[in-house]
């Protein structure tokens, strides 16, 4: 698989870098006065400096639960999920949106799921698999 590319609003770049690298551990990549590129497990990510932009408010229902509209985020092994999820869970400071859960419990696609905030207010969502063939499951 290639890596996708996803090109994100942030109101600052340093406390941008200090969420993504230091706390998702994110590889940092090229950067400018009004942009950084971030490697998320593999995947391209550009902060582009927007200091007046705001994340919507709007809310999506999955499996229940409701779910910020828009987010994005990477799906993971089961292993990298846990790992991902302990580190976050025992780390001052997470914006939860949902704490680790299970989602679609016994049925096609069963899923580990989080939800986060970065520090400009993106959602973002962190889904685990123990079978990666599930993930388009009907």
């Amino acid at each position: 698989m290639t890596p996708f590319h996803l090109a994100f609003p942030v109101r600052d770049l340093e406390e941008t870098r200090a969420f993504y690298v230091g706390v998702l551990g994110c590889t940092p990549g090229r950067s400018s006065q009004s942009w950084t590129d971030f490697s998320l497990y593999g995947h391209l990510m550009s902060a582009h400096l927007r200091p007046g932009s705001s994340p919507s408010g709007d809310a999506g229902s999955v499996d229940g639960t409701a779910v910020p509209i828009p987010h994005f985020g990477v799906v993971l092994t089961m292993e990298d999920w846990r790992a991902l999820a302990d580190r976050l869970e025992a780390t001052d400071g997470i914006d939860w949106i949902l704490h680790p859960q299970i989602r679609f419990a016994g049925k096609p696609g069963e899923q580990a799921t989080l939800f986060i905030r970065d520090p400009s207010g993106n959602a973002l969502e962190f889904k685990g698999f123990s079978d990666l063939e599930q993930v388009f499951a009907l």
